[in-house]
């Protein structure tokens, strides 16, 4: 659905975006994940038609976005930071003007404008002034305007942005549920946003990609494996450094806790050895395996996978450094 290769932005001096590239496929939310200023928003408004990059290409459903930006704009709906609202206006009102600038036939509009209304929640407020709706009923008509020509592509731009936690959970959801039938990329420097609505997740720091993927393939690119807490039952307690090493010899006890004479608390980092592909038994099978050869009973088995938050601090702190 779209592709971007060797992406640039430049702001007189100042560069924004420096050689992105990415490509988000059908049905998937992509969660832009970054500090403030790394380049989020101008990446979208790129994406959107409504900058030129310096340099690369952006091409939505294989039509350059620099070419036929008007053609692009068809394909996409925006929820800008900002969402330009009238506030003398109805919902109703505010969605049926969005409908004509779209040029959705007259026919469908009232088809189109029930749709975006049922959509976003907005049917009990479709006729009061949009400036007396709390902020989350705002947001809610800012999607409503972004879906209205039905769009298989949604950008949205900080979209939980000054709401408070019940309206947050309000947008999430919703979101969430427009993911199933389009493809969203959605802009966020909050963590949890990202953790809860995406599938996939990019880092951008200072105009740079840090990481792409998601949490998991992130976390285990960075890491080369998981750190492992066990508790094991068992006889001969005190050679649990060598025995740990027939499970992986690069597998090395982090801390080590007795109870009594026979019950261990074990915490170790495993190497990945590729069986979480299916290529061969899973982490988790290995050390089962383990345990049984050495005569353990494992009581709890537990893996400590880095957050979100610890790959963001690490990523952002590593590039800023550099």
């Amino acid at each position: 659905m779209i592709e971007v290769h060797g992406l640039s932005k430049r702001y007189g001096p100042v560069e924004a975006v420096k050689d992105v590239s990415f490509a988000v496929g059908k049905d998937q939310v992509l969660g832009f994940l970054g500090p403030n200023g790394a380049g989020k928003t101008t990446i979208m408004k790129i994406l959107t038609g409504y900058h030129f990059p310096s340099g690369g290409k952006a091409l939505v459903d294989g039509i350059s976005v620099e070419e036929f930006p008007v053609e692009v704009k068809t394909r996409i709906g925006y929820l800008p930071e900002n969402v330009p609202l009238y506030g003398d206006l109805s919902p109703a009102e505010y969605l049926e003007f969005v409908a004509e600038a779209r040029l959705i036939p007259r026919g469908d509009r009232q088809k189109r404008l029930q749709e975006a209304l049922d959509a976003c929640g907005l049917q009990s407020v479709r006729s009061r002034r949009i400036e007396n709706l709390s902020k989350g009923y705002k947001q809610r008509v800012g999607l409503a305007q972004a879906i209205i020509h039905d769009p298989p592509i949604l950008i949205l731009d900080e979209p939980t942005s000054g709401l408070d936690p019940n309206q947050i959970i309000e947008i999430r959801s919703l979101i969430k549920e427009l993911g199933k039938r389009k493809t969203v990329i959605l802009s966020t420097h909050i963590l949890q946003e990202v953790e809860a609505v995406c599938s996939q997740v990019m880092i951008i720091n200072e105009g740079r990609i840090a990481a792409q993927g998601s949490p998991e393939e992130i976390a285990g690119t960075m890491k080369g494996g998981d750190s492992w807490e066990l508790t094991l039952k068992g006889a001969d307690i005190h050679s649990i450094a060598e025995r740990l090493a027939r499970l992986d010899t690069n597998a090395k006890p982090g801390s080590l806790e007795t109870q009594g004479d026979a019950i261990i608390n074990l915490n170790f980092f495993l190497p990945n050895a590729g069986g979480e592909s299916g290529e061969g038994p899973s982490e988790g099978e290995r050390i089962f395996d383990w345990a049984v050869s050495q005569g353990y009973k494992i009581l709890r088995m537990n893996r400590k996978r880095l957050s979100l938050e610890d790959i963001f601090v690490k990523l952002t702190n590593e590039e800023a450094k550099s």
